[in-house]
């Protein structure tokens, strides 16, 4: 279970890491990776302003992963998988991960190595696509 300053609870906070946030999908999940912010840069939030801050996590599992059961126990797994990475993760980090309709398939290993390889691509900025220059 994630400790209680671990965890993303406010929309504010949702969104602002959504937004300033790199995204990369693998499997069942789609993760955001938002760094602390820098000295320099403005603070999106107040909570934000301390990047001295344990790192947290968030989670978004909509309907259409499935019925109340089947979600809950997709975020459960996703909350266990994300506190075993958590302590690797720097401080002030701000972690959102959504789980797709595929996630709902997925057994517990499945996720937690979606959720493992999308953190990773996140952090690095790869997101596993090539794109393609105008030539």
């Amino acid at each position: 279970m994630l400790p209680a300053d671990a965890r993303i609870r406010s929309s504010r906070d949702f969104g602002a890491a959504l937004k300033r946030g790199r995204r990369a999908a693998r499997g069942g999940v789609v993760v955001h990776w938002a760094p602390a912010l820098q000295p320099a840069d403005e603070p999106a939030t107040p909570s934000e302003a301390d990047a001295d801050r344990t790192a947290r996590a968030g989670f978004v599992v909509s309907k259409a992963v499935g019925n109340a059961v089947v979600r809950n126990k997709v975020k459960r797994r996703l909350r266990h998988a994300a506190a075993a990475e958590l302590p690797h993760w720097p401080a002030g980090t701000d972690v959102v991960v959504r789980a797709t309709p595929k996630a709902a398939e997925r057994d517990f290993a499945e996720l937690r190595r979606d959720l493992t390889e999308a953190v990773q691509a996140a952090r690095t900025g790869k997101s596993g696509r090539q794109h393609r220059g105008r030539s």
